[in-house]
């Protein structure tokens, strides 16, 4: 089988983090969207995206079966969509979930044999979706990723509370407390804990990626591939290739791919008032209520942040963003800003792909002109 999975409005009110990546790209759980709906149905994918990503995240020419990519899949969701046929959509209210046509084309999907679905799905929408469904996304995928398999054998330097743990080949633990009474701990293909770390599931280090010594993570935190975290982490999602490996705190919060974040630096997330939380959006220019009392930071890819910076609750950081200095930088921190409370220059574009040409070669990936463009 093969599936392309579809851009809809949601990538508008998703951005800062879809500007370099369809939705279905976004990794909540262990996994990303396009990658859950794969492995569910033992499928190849491609995507519908904005133009100028297509030549990174292609479409498949074969495929006749398209998906919504800001919906995670379910098993109730699956059935449904294992039923459609030829020319029949598959929506909830304003939101079509699948179809199966010649070609895609929402405008066309008028015409096609509406079959409403009844049950509750996971829709993300805006980026405190992310961490917010986070917790069950990784049960979700867990169970995925493991039934019927084997775990490697766990050393016995470690202290366990609970049996929900597994790891894959080459992952390594030792001397740390894996608490997963509260929700399952995963251990990705040659991962790696240090000593002396606490995590309390449900808990996610997906493959290469490394925990340093004396961290402490929370529930609902996924660290993405390749990508280094210490430190104090609650409730938040590492998309991979990024590192936020010293001391400091991040708290309910997405950070994209090729970020780093410096040492001590801190967000909150929780204002001193126990107000709801706003989040700046691209859509709108303006502060939208996000209806939570706890929301942190949402940081772009490439973005970055110097030793001590400080952020505020509800920050949204831009694309190739590099922040520094005393004081609370602005809620809202514009793509390609250079600077912190004290005011922003901007990052000039040759700058950032200078710096961007060395991070990649950190991780021995070449930075060429697909990156560039997309």
């Amino acid at each position: 089988m093969t599936i392309n999975l579809f851009d809809d409005s949601s990538w508008m009110s998703l951005r800062p983090l879809t500007f370099t990546r369809p939705v279905a790209d976004l990794r909540i759980g262990i996994l990303t969207i396009a990658e859950k709906w794969a492995k569910y149905l033992k499928a190849d994918f491609g995507f519908h995206t904005q133009d100028y990503l297509s030549v990174k995240f292609a479409p498949k020419s074969n495929a006749d079966l398209f998906i919504s990519g800001s919906v995670c899949p379910d098993e109730a969701l699956l059935n449904a969509v294992d039923k459609l046929k030829a020319g029949e959509v598959l929506y909830k209210r304003d939101v079509i979930i699948a179809y199966i046509a010649d070609q895609h084309d929402l405008e066309s999907v008028k015409s096609l044999k509406p079959v409403e679905y009844t049950g509750n799905f996971t829709h993300i929408v805006y980026p405190e979706h992310i961490f917010g469904n986070n917790p069950t996304e990784i049960r979700k995928d867990f169970k995925l990723l493991t039934e019927g398999r084997s775990s490697t054998k766990l050393s016995s330097t470690n202290q366990l509370l609970g049996d929900d743990i597994f790891l894959e080949e080459g992952a390594k633990v030792e001397c740390s407390v894996l608490n997963s009474a509260y929700g399952p701990i995963y251990i990705g293909k040659n991962a790696e804990v240090w000593e002396g770390s606490l995590i309390r599931g449900s808990f996610a280090l997906c493959e290469n990626s490394s925990v340093k010594m004396g961290a402490k993570i929370y529930s609902g935190t996924t660290i993405g591939p390749n990508s280094r975290a210490g430190g104090e982490i609650n409730n938040s999602v590492i998309w991979g290739n990024s590192a936020k490996g010293h001391e400091g705190y991040l708290g309910n919060s997405v950070m994209g791919e090729w970020c780093n974040i410096g040492a001590d630096t801190n967000n909150s997330n929780l204002k001193n008032n126990y107000a709801e939380v706003k989040l700046y959006d691209y859509e709108g220019k303006k502060m939208r209520n996000t209806n939570l009392q706890f929301c942190g930071l949402i940081m772009a890819d490439h973005a970055k942040s110097g030793i001590n910076t400080m952020f505020n609750t509800g920050s949204v950081v831009g694309i190739g963003a590099n922040v520094f200095g005393a004081g609370f930088p602005p809620h809202h921190i514009p793509d390609f800003s250079w600077g912190g409370a004290s005011g922003f220059d901007t990052y000039k574009l040759n700058k950032m792909f200078e710096t961007t040409e060395k991070v990649f070669a950190r991780k021995d990936v070449a930075f060429n002109e697909v990156e560039k463009t997309s």
